[in-house]
């Protein structure tokens, strides 16, 4: 089924980020682009979005929290597709922010974004391979040297697409303990209807994570795959670590470009 649809988590108060998001929604936090042959400061939210529209999405269902009015007013009148908002007043984990966006979904496919996550490239290649596999779950992945502070993967590898190396996903686990692997999930995500059951299936008491849902399709025996990063750079503001390396590739990237 064709991907039109897009889900963009922004519920989260951004507490490692607050001097910032404590005033400032997260998704509005700027990274450097160039527009008119000038550097100018582009909210992270923009970039995921443009990218998102030129892979073939229309409508947009953002997920905002406490702060969803400076949200809408800066999406007034987007021209990258259809916004609608849903909220979701206390974070009760990444999951529960998805399920949110049911109603807005249907039965239709959608892709998610977290709001503190551009990549650079690869959407495209994300939707491509979610229409021709007819998967009820593709996502993005990455190795790393301490997986335990992630959404760990284990995967047996399947037949490349468009230069990268595809996983038939065999298991998902959050921040485990003991890792099964070195790859990791990245904040960039297709999925049928599907989740939305799982994810349901996997509630309690405590947070709900979107593991939780991707691991319980699994065990149903669901069509779920992860895409190895390449050449793509996630663009991450959600910390300040990261952001700084945000800033500084999209830094050295408007010079090449105004060099050009």
């Amino acid at each position: 089924m064709k991907l039109t649809k897009a889900v963009i988590t922004a519920a989260g108060r951004g507490s490692r980020m607050w001097e910032i998001t404590k005033v400032l929604p997260k998704a509005l936090i700027p990274v450097y682009g160039v527009s008119n042959r000038a550097k100018v400061l582009i909210p992270i939210i923009d970039l995921s979005m443009g990218s998102l529209s030129k892979a073939g999405i229309k409508e947009f269902c953002i997920v905002a929290g406490d702060r969803h009015d400076v949200l809408e007013e800066h999406l007034k009148g987007s021209t990258l597709g259809k916004v609608s908002f849903e909220s979701q007043r206390e974070p009760k984990g990444f999951g529960a922010a998805v399920l949110e966006a049911e109603k807005f979904a249907g039965k239709d496919p959608f892709v998610l974004n977290t709001d503190d996550i551009a990549m650079t490239l690869g959407y495209d290649v994300i939707v491509k391979l979610f229409e021709k596999l007819d998967a009820d779950a593709v996502f993005f992945m990455r190795e790393v040297g301490n997986p335990k502070r992630y959404g760990v993967v284990e995967g047996t590898e399947e037949d490349g697409f468009m230069g990268h190396r595809v996983f038939r996903v065999t298991g998902v686990e959050e921040k485990p303990d003991d890792p099964k692997s070195n790859m990791v999930i990245v904040g960039l995500y297709a999925f049928s209807h599907r989740i939305f059951k799982a994810l349901k299936d996997s509630q309690h008491s405590g947070p709900l994570e979107l593991t939780a849902g991707i691991a319980r399709l699994i065990k149903a025996g669901a069509n779920v795959h992860g895409i190895l990063l390449t050449d793509e750079v996630p663009l991450n503001v959600g910390d300040p670590d990261s952001y700084f390396k945000a800033l500084s590739y999209t830094y050295e990237k408007a010079e090449k470009a105004l060099k050009l």
